[in-house]
């Protein structure tokens, strides 16, 4: 069994894997103030909560978007569990094919996503992980990693609009009874939820006409939930699919 941990921008998600089985077992804050032994100490009551031994893994790996915590992280585990955790990024084999100007660029969230993706589902491919920012990866009808979009979360949307407007209050995120709404509370609801669902119907739309081909989309992230079921494009929700692109690259690196 090993650690996987995908540090992302607003939470932390703890997950073990078995081979390919994996198993969510806490979202944590993301904050990058609190030291290794506070994560320590976060990831050892998540643990025991589930009834898990810390002394009983055999590795652990980290994907993360926040490099000031991705050392943190790796203290903090190598604590709890007394291993040294692996990273992704430069030098970890990932397997594909990265076909971007510059694949330096590519991030260790959008890797894990690929490898996940291309493991669940053939080629092409349109992966979205809809968190503090709306990534859109996309790989070919060859397995190619060739680029994507990003756009605001639909959280950060929500927060900026009730932040730089004077009348407009901050809202649950969750879809109103009809698209045109009839008053301020249903219309921010309507323009966040359809709005959303409706930018990525048309991003996909965009991304099969360039690629010439109908693409499997499949869909992970916080929020995703609440937005794909009112997509019109068929839409693959996978809310562990990072834990399994970790697991996966776990196998890949781990020393034999």
């Amino acid at each position: 069994m090993i650690l996987a941990v995908d540090i992302g921008n607003t939470h932390i998600c703890l997950g073990t894997a078995e081979g390919t089985n994996v198993r969510q077992i806490a979202r944590l804050v993301t904050d990058p103030l609190r030291t290794e032994n506070e994560y320590a100490v976060l990831m050892r009551q998540m643990l025991a909560f589930e009834g898990i031994p810390a002394d009983g893994f055999e590795g652990a790996i980290v994907s993360s978007v926040v490099p000031p915590l991705t050392g943190t992280m790796k203290l903090a585990i190598q604590i709890v569990t007394g291993k040294e955790a692996l990273v992704v990024g430069s030098g970890i084999r990932t397997g594909l094919n990265i076909r971007i100007d510059d694949p330096a660029q590519l991030g260790g969230d959008l890797a894990v996503g690929a490898v996940a993706a291309l493991h669940e589902c053939k080629p092409p491919l349109v992966i979205l992980d809809m968190g503090t920012a709306t990534t859109i990866s996309v790989i070919n009808g060859k397995g190619e990693f060739v680029g994507g979009a990003i756009a605001p979360g639909l959280g950060l949307s929500i927060t900026a609009l009730a932040e730089r407007t004077s009348q407009l209050p901050d809202i649950p995120i969750e879809a109103p009874a009809k698209c045109i709404g009839r008053n301020t509370i249903d219309c921010m609801k309507s323009g966040a939820v359809f709005g959303t669902a409706s930018m990525i119907d048309g991003m996909v739309s965009r991304i099969e006409e360039e690629l010439g081909e109908e693409a499997s989309v499949i869909a992970t992230g916080g929020l995703a939930a609440r937005v794909i079921p009112h997509c019109r494009h068929e839409i693959r929700y996978d809310g562990d699919l990072l834990l399994k692109g970790l697991a996966i690259l776990y196998q890949k690196n781990k020393k034999q």
